[in-house]
C-alpha cells in the first residue's frame, strides 16, 4: 500500500474541473488547507464566488475521488466561498460597502434584459451572496414591479442625504420608480438623466453587498457612458435574442464596454426557442444560434440560452421572478448556473487585473 502525499492529493485535484471557470481545482488556486494523517485526509477548498447550491456536490465529488485512491481510508472535504472586492470600490462615494458591480445591458429594448437582471440578482442571493439591484433604466424602470414592491412605495431618507434601499425576496432594491409617479413619464434630457443616475448610485445607503446588479437602459448613450466612466463596474452581461437586428445592437454593447475597459462576462440569449405547449414542437421564432455566434465572435462565454416561455413572463409580471416562483424548475436551474458563472468570471478577472488607478468623480 503506497503512502498518501500532498502530490497525490494535488494530482486528484488536477483531474477535477470547475465547470464555472473551466479550470481544474488546483490550477484555480482553490486549495486552502490540507492535512494528511496516514490514510486520513482533511482538506478545505475556497471558491472565489457565491456557490451555495454547488459546493456540497463539489465536496462529494472530491471526497469520492480521494477515497478511491490506494491507501486512503477516509477523506473529509470542506468547500467554502470568499468573494473579494473589486479593487476600485472604496474609491467611489457610496460604494465602499459594495464589493462588485455587475452591469446588465442590451443594445436594444424588448430582449428581456430586466427579467435577466432580476433573476440574476435573485439567483446570486440563493447562492448565499448579499445582493442589491439598481434599476438604472430611468425612462422605463420595471424592477419595482418584478420584485413585487407596491406602487407608491417610497424609500426612507437618512440624514437628509441617503436613500435607504427597499428589500424584497432577500435583495436590496433601488429604482427611480420609487421617487416618481408610475403614471408620469420621465421627460429629461441626457445630462439630467446621467445626474439622476449618479445620485442614485452614490447616495443610496447600500448595506454590505457582495454584488450590486445594475439594470441598464437599452442602448449605448449618455447613461451607459456615465456609468462606465464614473463607476467601477467589475463586469458586464450582454442580453440579446437570436434575431439579427438584436445581435447587431448587442455587438455595439460589447464594443462599448471593451472601449471603456469593462470586462464582458458573457452573453445571455433570450427567446432562443419556443416549445409548443400542446404538441411539444420546438420552433426558433427569432432565429437560431445567434447568441452562440456572438459569444464566439468576441471570445466570451454564452452564459445561458433561455426559451421563449410564458412562465418567465408571468412570474416576472407577478412580482416573483422564476428563481423565486419556481426555484426547483429547469428554468431556475439555468439562472442559478448563469449566476455562478458570472461570479466565477468576476473572480477570474479580479485575479488577472492590475491594480486600479485612482478614480475621481466630477460634476461634468
Amino acid at each position: 500500500m503506497s503512502a498518501v502525499t500532498r502530490a497525490t492529493v494535488e494530482a486528484v485535484l488536477r483531474q477535477i474541473n470547475d465547470p464555472h471557470t473551466g479550470q481544474n481545482l488546483l490550477e484555480a488556486g482553490y486549495l486552502r488547507e490540507l492535512d494528511i494523517q496516514g490514510g486520513r485526509i482533511s482538506l478545505t477548498l475556497e471558491l472565489g464566488y457565491a456557490a451555495g447550491l454547488f459546493k456540497n456536490g463539489l465536496a462529494q465529488t472530491v471526497q469520492m475521488a480521494l477515497e478511491a485512491l490506494d491507501g486512503v481510508d477516509s477523506a473529509q472535504v470542506k468547500v467554502e466561498t470568499h468573494i473579494a472586492a473589486h479593487k476600485a470600490q472604496a474609491q467611489v462615494p457610496g460604494m465602499s460597502n459594495v464589493k462588485n458591480i455587475i452591469a446588465v445591458a442590451s443594445g436594444k429594448g424588448g430582449v428581456g434584459k430586466s427579467t435577466t437582471a432580476a433573476n440574476l440578482a435573485l439567483a446570486l442571493a440563493r447562492e448565499g451572496a448579499k445582493v442589491g439591484i439598481l434599476d438604472a433604466d430611468i425612462y422605463g424602470p420595471s424592477q419595482g414591479i418584478m420584485f413585487g414592491i407596491p406602487e407608491g412605495t417610497r424609500p426612507k431618507i437618512r440624514d437628509q442625504k441617503w436613500f435607504i434601499p427597499l428589500e424584497a425576496h432577500g435583495v436590496e432594491v433601488m429604482s427611480m420608480a420609487f421617487l416618481t409617479d408610475d403614471n408620469t413619464p420621465v421627460v429629461w434630457r441626457g445630462p439630467m438623466v446621467s445626474g439622476a443616475l449618479l445620485q442614485l448610485i452614490t447616495q443610496t445607503a447600500w448595506n454590505d453587498l457582495d454584488y450590486l446588479v445594475i439594470d441598464m437602459p437599452p442602448g449605448t448613450g449618455d447613461i451607459q457612458l456615465t456609468l462606465a466612466q464614473k463607476v467601477p463596474v467589475a463586469g458586464s452581461v450582454i442580453v440579446t435574442t437570436p434575431q439579427d437586428l438584436a445581435l447587431l445592437d448587442a455587438r455595439k454593447g460589447v464594443e462599448m464596454f471593451r472601449k471603456v475597459n469593462i470586462p464582458v462576462l458573457g452573453v445571455v440569449e433570450n427567446m432562443a426557442v419556443h416549445i409548443c405547449s400542446n404538441c411539444g414542437h420546438a420552433e426558433h421564432l427569432f432565429g437560431e444560434g445567434g447568441g452562440e455566434k456572438l459569444a464566439a465572435q468576441y471570445g466570451v462565454e454564452l452564459l445561458a440560452s433561455m426559451p421563449l416561455s410564458m412562465a418567465i413572463r408571468m412570474q416576472a409580471d407577478g412580482g416573483k421572478p422564476t428563481v423565486i416562483a419556481d426555484p426547483e424548475s429547469q428554468l431556475a436551474m439555468i439562472y442559478q448556473d448563469m449566476a455562478r458563472c458570472v461570479g466565477a468570471r468576476i473572480a477570474l478577472s479580479e485575479k488577472a487585473a492590475p491594480d486600479m488607478p485612482n478614480i475621481s468623480i466630477s460634476d461634468d
